[in-house]
């Protein structure tokens, strides 16, 4: 057996919190996680973690995942850098992720 056949079957305390709002029924939605980072720099090693565990969630508890840019000062956060974050998680996890992309400053009038 591979480290990635027993992947889905290993538990952490986030696994074991979700788990625990399913049993309860404490939500009748699909799980959604998002990978939230501020596009003020190329990613990092913390970002493709950060990206990757919550990816990995989604998919275990078949729902979604969203790259959100939490661009939460536009003027000083080059457009470049959210294009490059999108590129990484996309090569990271699957092309088809560029369909849930979104940008913060999209919701500030409505938040």
């Amino acid at each position: 057996m591979t480290q990635e056949d027993t992947a889905s079957d290993q538990t952490n305390f986030i696994a074991d919190e979700i788990d625990a709002d399913i049993a309860a029924g404490r939500y009748s939605r699909p799980i959604c996680t998002r990978f939230p980072p501020e596009p003020n720099g190329y990613m990092h090693l913390g970002h493709a973690k950060a990206c990757t565990i919550n990816f990995d969630l989604a998919e275990r508890y078949d729902g979604l995942f969203n790259l959100r840019m939490d661009d939460t000062n536009p003027t000083t956060e080059e457009h470049e850098y959210a294009e490059a974050m999108a590129a990484d998680v996309a090569c990271l996890l699957a092309p088809a992720l560029r369909e849930r992309v979104f940008y913060a400053p999209a919701c500030f009038g409505q938040l």
